[in-house]
């Protein structure tokens, strides 16, 4: 009897490897796929850095040419105290 005892446990203690290998697999499948996603998005946050800084800001220059008219039309030197 000792004999079949060993050969079954023996016989689970090979289902459990397995099946700890196949868990092993799907892990390090989804650990790959995260780490590929967080590559793309970190080259994207660098490209998008990258891009804002070197684009020019339209903007101010077109807020300066309006500043100097807005100060003259709406305060006259008789106004300020």
């Amino acid at each position: 009897m000792s004999r079949v005892e060993e050969l079954i446990a023996a016989t689970r203690l090979n289902e459990l490897v397995n099946k700890k290998e196949e868990e092993d697999k799907h892990c390090k499948t989804v650990l790959w796929v995260l780490a590929i996603v967080g590559a793309v998005a970190a080259v994207a946050a660098i490209a998008y850095a990258v891009y804002c800084f070197f684009t020019p800001d339209y903007l101010e220059d077109f807020e300066e040419d309006f500043e100097d008219d807005f100060d003259d039309d709406f305060f006259n030197e008789e106004d300020q105290v």
